[in-house]
């Protein structure tokens, strides 16, 4: 019969923590707190023994790398989060709508150079992804608890100024992808019902938002998952009718000097950080998982954009360089009759789980934001989140991808590229925070350097080439 022993250490004490000699070499410095002493618990690090038999005992304890139990309140058992699911949760919330403009971003670049940009953009966000859940764990270490937002992490490392630029970046990146989603679904029910884009929009807005005002948490789930079944089958169909056309010296296709105008599109296409702090809690601020989260469940929507975006260009060949193609989807669609209704189909799909998605997160910021009272839903916050879309998704036919450029340069990069290094950098070099955890992102202030500075040429060279353009300078 095996037996188990439990041991556990705060993580976090006034003085220098002592571990066993396995333990010895992990990283645990004193937290210098910032709150009253006695008004945050320190979590513990777990630690065990376990015997087989009593014939092999164990030679030193085996050190667990959670930093706190998951229990449920009812039952009071240990209830562990799924690295499984935290992978999946991961790869879905990755797969969005974006997806759909990356063919109309790349096609100028070909598949080849696009590729490369597209592997290029998956390294860097899963970067900023473990910096943001290095980040969190440091700051549960403090709290003492688990559920840290990005809010707190922010206040933390950056203070009140980095809470507002959190904030409103936060805010614009909600509404211009709302905008985006609207014009876009509005396009899909007018092209099907030839009724007026106004009344597509608000009949889209009214049936998803209507969902998310009055549908109970199990219809939500219930819709949402109806949804996801539907976006594998579309896309599963799109590639095999798509690719009986395949042409795969298309697939050859280079031009690198147009590579990069479609980062910020694609950097906005691997969008997960949000649920980064959910892992964290899930996992039970077990690094090690969470590292294996990130890495994996973004790999899977890296092989489904490439393979979506190999499917659209390599059937459509000498695409490569051609600015005059404005979305590489509707030229397929007039040259295959079959892949239209399929194209439709998904994009629709896409867009209402990523909408859905969007309404909840955005309605419940907006509650918060207005002091309104948790768990009932309130008109005021859903008018705010519904409303401004739908008026600014009707004013202009092409607003799709200008709000996807816009969300993925000035948020995206801003919130989820420029914002995680400045918050790594000032917990690992300030003299007023310590890590209670080891980094997991090697490198040191080069790596933190280059994702930075990274983020910030790209934002400053579509600045210019915005400047330039309302000056008509091209």
């Amino acid at each position: 019969m095996a037996l188990i022993s439990a041991h556990c250490y705060p993580l976090l004490k006034p003085t220098s923590l002592i571990l066993p000699s396995s333990v010895s070499a992990a990283r645990t410095p004193v937290l210098r707190r910032l709150v009253r002493s006695g008004t945050r618990r320190p979590l513990q690090r777990c630690l065990c023994s376990q015997y087989a038999d009593e014939r092999h005992p164990a030679e030193s304890p085996q050190q667990l790398e959670r930093l706190f139990s998951n229990l449920n309140q009812a039952t009071m058992k240990h209830e562990p989060g799924s690295l499984t699911s935290s992978i999946f949760l991961v790869a879905g919330t990755t797969v969005g709508a974006g997806i759909l403009a990356i063919p109309a971003v790349t096609q100028e670049a070909g598949f080849l150079a696009s590729a490369v940009t597209c592997i290029f953009c998956w390294l860097y966000m899963v970067v900023t992804g473990l910096l943001v859940a290095e980040v969190n764990v440091n700051t549960m270490c403090e709290i003492g608890s688990g559920g840290v937002s990005l809010v707190s992490m922010a206040m933390r490392t950056l203070g009140t100024a980095g809470v507002r630029t959190a904030c409103l970046s936060y805010l614009f990146i909600h509404y211009a992808l709302l905008v985006a989603y609207v014009a876009r679904s509005s396009d899909i029910i007018t092209n099907s019902l030839g009724i007026p884009l106004w009344e597509s929009a608000t009949l889209f807005s009214l049936a998803f938002g209507g969902i998310c005002y009055f549908g109970s948490q199990r219809l939500i789930g219930a819709v949402n998952g109806f949804l996801v079944v539907g976006i594998l089958a579309s896309f599963t169909s799109l590639v095999v009718v798509a690719s009986g056309n395949l042409q795969w010296s298309s697939l050859l296709e280079a031009n690198f000097a147009a590579a990069p105008q479609s980062i910020p599109i694609i950097a906005l296409s691997f969008v997960y950080q949000n649920v980064v702090p959910v892992l964290c809690t899930n996992l039970e601020g077990d690094l090690s998982k969470v590292r294996t989260a990130i890495i994996a469940g973004t790999a899977i929507p890296l092989a489904l954009f490439l393979v979506w975006d190999g499917v659209i260009l390599g059937t459509l060949p000498g695409i490569a360089g051609n600015s005059n193609v404005s979305d590489p989807l509707e030229l397929l669609r007039s040259n295959n009759g079959m892949v239209g209704p399929i194209v439709e189909a998904f994009s629709f799909l896409a867009i209402g789980t990523s909408y859905i998605g969007f309404v909840l997160g955005l309605s419940d910021f907006l509650a918060d934001l207005l002091k309104l009272p948790s768990g009932q839903n309130k008109p005021l916050p859903y008018l705010l989140t519904l409303l401004p879309p739908l008026v600014l998704s009707q004013l202009d036919p092409e607003i799709f991808f200008k709000a996807l450029d816009f969300a993925g340069t000035y948020g995206v990069l801003v919130l989820f590229g420029v914002f995680p290094a400045a918050m790594s950098w000032s917990e690992r070099y300030s003299d007023e925070l310590e890590a209670p955890v080891p980094p997991i992102v090697p490198g040191g202030k080069v790596t933190i350097g280059v994702v930075m500075g990274g983020a910030l040429l790209v934002i400053v060279s579509e600045i210019i080439k915005d400047i330039m353009q309302l000056q008509g300078l091209h």
